[in-house]
């Protein structure tokens, strides 16, 4: 970017980050709408889900016809690619709940947004009345869904150009990692009815609010409040997806920062430690929130049914049986032949998460001049998110679909801020990832709607 144009973008970033937003995302829906052009996708299920609801083929019911403006059936084509993979499991518990024991892989958090903005429209009177569970289309829910997700990626991109401002007061760097987030690898998921685009969202507003608390040392309430504001922000972001719980590594990092000054400092200290302890808590129940309702739901003997395998095991976990069960994940099960090109696919994303994790753990450079003890505290917070970024690579390789690195990496803002100061410093290796990222996220979206992997 040329010095005249930079100088305009740094004094309009939103605006920049807007018009990169639009053009990005005009870019992928025309690979979308080329993709279904073209031809049928591979799998047809999501549009039967979303247009004719479950065991509606061939019925001709129109599980559109509700809405308020009329939809064309290439329109419903289009939307039913979106609603692919994961989507399709999203949508369908966004209309009638969770039936059936798989859907628990999936967090409540997207659900239930999409649920709360079709009731929001139906009050205002812009969308027509449906009954939750009612047995048709989702295509309400998907459309919601794809509202939710685009508006959340936006928002992301400006609360990561803030949250570098907070962070670092280098607003160059924060803009442009602000602008690669937006053309994220993860393309397509972040337009679809996913919820990358919401986590991204909620967890870089948690780390802003961190941030703040760790500006504001020498007003000890409003640091507190910032604290425990981050860890319900954080609750909400594992709501949303479960590699939230991630996001509970600053609290413990912050923590054992804290104890070797509770014997000088022990009512200050022990306040902190408080706020600190409440912020990690409301992390954990992001996820231990929804566990404990599917165990009385499954393993409480009230509905008379027989209690499922996991009620019994030391600490009952539906997600972890769900995953292990339908999904095969698990401590090195993925590791087998034929997965061999999915692990070469999701190579380049671990090599970046891993190497500025690192790089950041080791870092010891003075963020504050003038100022060691904040300079110290944002450098805490930077270690603890690059730890939380390295651990997510190494679950990736070890226990996850190792493919997904590429879209659940778009929620973390460390390996962002790194690429950007590549890009600052001319290095060659930013130009590189940023192909990387385009020709990716281009793929990725021709293949996402025609419903072919990776996912």
């Amino acid at each position: 970017m040329s010095s005249p144009h930079r100088a305009q973008a740094q004094a309009r970033p939103y605006g920049t980050l807007l018009a990169s937003f639009a053009a990005w995302k005009l870019f992928l829906f025309a690979i979308a709408l080329g993709s279904t052009l073209v031809g049928d996708a591979y799998d047809t299920s999501a549009g039967l889900v979303v247009v004719q609801g479950p065991g509606a083929a061939g019925s001709g019911d129109d599980g559109g016809a509700h809405l308020a403006t009329p939809v064309t059936d290439f329109g419903r084509r289009l939307v039913a690619r979106f609603a692919s993979w994961d989507a399709i499991y999203f949508v369908s518990i966004a209309r009638r709940g969770y039936r059936f024991e798989q859907d628990w892989a999936f967090g409540a958090g997207l659900p239930l947004a999409v649920r709360g903005l079709l009731r929001g429209l139906e009050q205002l009177g812009l969308v027509a009345s449906s009954s939750a569970g009612a047995e048709e289309g989702t295509l309400p829910e998907a459309l919601a869904g794809i509202v939710l997700s685009n508006t959340a990626h936006l928002l992301s991109a400006f609360v990561l150009y803030r949250l570098g401002q907070v962070v670092w007061r280098d607003q160059t760097l924060s803009l442009i990692a602000a602008l690669l987030h937006v053309i994220s690898p993860a393309g397509l998921f972040l337009c679809a009815p996913n919820a990358e685009s919401s986590f991204a969202l909620l967890s870089f507003s948690g780390y802003l609010l961190f941030a703040l608390s760790c500006r504001a040392e020498q007003r000890p309430a409003c640091r507190d409040l910032y604290t425990v504001a981050a860890g319900a922000v954080f609750g909400l972001a594992t709501a949303f997806r479960s590699n939230g719980i991630l996001n509970g590594i600053p609290f413990a990092w912050e923590v054992l920062r804290n104890l070797p000054r509770l014997p000088r400092r022990p009512t200050d200290t022990l306040r902190r430690l408080l706020a600190l302890g409440i912020g990690g808590v409301c992390v954990a129940a992001g996820s231990a929130g929804p566990q404990a309702v599917a165990y009385l739901r499954f393993c409480s003997g009230t509905s008379g049914a027989q209690p499922r395998p996991w009620c019994q095991g030391y600490l009952p976990s539906i997600y972890t049986f769900v995953q292990q069960h339908y999904w095969h994940t698990g401590f090195l099960r993925y590791w087998t032949l034929s997965n061999l090109p999915l692990f070469l696919l999701a190579t380049p994303m671990l090599l970046i998460l891993t190497r500025s994790g690192v790089e950041h753990l080791t870092d010891r450079r003075v963020l504050v001049p003038g100022k060691p003890a904040e300079s110290a505290r944002l450098l805490s917070l930077l270690q603890s998110a690059a730890a939380a970024q390295v651990l997510l690579a190494v679950l990736a390789v070890t226990s996850y679909h190792v493919q997904i690195i590429t879209r659940i990496s778009s929620g973390y803002p460390l390996w962002y801020w790194w690429v950007a100061g590549c890009l600052i410093r001319g290095e060659k290796t930013g130009s590189r990832i940023v192909m990387f990222m385009v020709i990716y996220a281009s793929i990725q979206g021709a293949l996402f709607t025609s419903f072919l992997p990776p996912a």
